[in-house]
């Protein structure tokens, strides 16, 4: 699957099946986080593979995080306050996506994870003050189901054209033909 391939046909799955993912699909999808661009090449992340169901449920507080229990691998993504004062959040969330698009090539399904309360993730994973938690990540095979909720909301919500999105030169101005 190519990169383009990979974008399209990437989706938030809130649902697992209990397969493993196997440990050397696991590093190929942290290799693409590791290897992600960074401001002045500081790399300010840490990120915690959490596979444990006492784990899993300590995560799944937030509003939308409940079904992490039924996740089989949560990734946490840590910017280092210290290391990288301006940049830390941006920079995790570039490596965390390039792990989602890795995770979708290989087959994967992932949700990216912002409801969470930071207290309780450091709290349960032992994270030290200068972390901060920027994001979390489900990550397994996608359970075989009916999604109606998808397929409503995709009828609903179409994607904007470029048109809608873009512009040239400034804020308004259409593309020149």
């Amino acid at each position: 699957m190519d990169v383009f391939e990979a974008i399209r046909e990437r989706k938030s799955v809130r649902s697992y099946d209990d397969r493993p993912v196997p440990t050397d699909v696991l590093e190929k999808i942290l290799e693409a986080g590791r290897t992600a661009p960074s401001a002045s090449n500081v790399q300010p992340w840490h990120f915690i593979i959490v596979t444990d169901l006492q784990k899993r449920t300590a995560l799944s507080t937030g509003k939308y995080a409940k079904f992490l229990k039924t996740t089989p691998v949560v990734i946490t993504g840590l910017g280092d306050r210290e290391a990288s004062p301006e940049w830390h959040v941006v920079d995790v969330t570039i490596a965390m996506e390039n792990m989602v698009l890795a995770a979708t090539a290989e087959g994967l399904g992932t949700c990216w994870i912002g409801s969470f309360h930071e207290s309780e993730v450091k709290a349960a994973l032992s994270i030290p003050d200068k972390w901060e938690v920027v994001a979390m990540l489900a990550l397994g095979y996608e359970k075989e189901k009916m999604d109606i909720t998808r397929a409503i909301a995709k009828r609903l919500h179409k994607r904007k054209t470029l048109n809608e999105i873009t512009s040239y030169e400034c804020f308004g101005k259409t593309k020149p033909t």
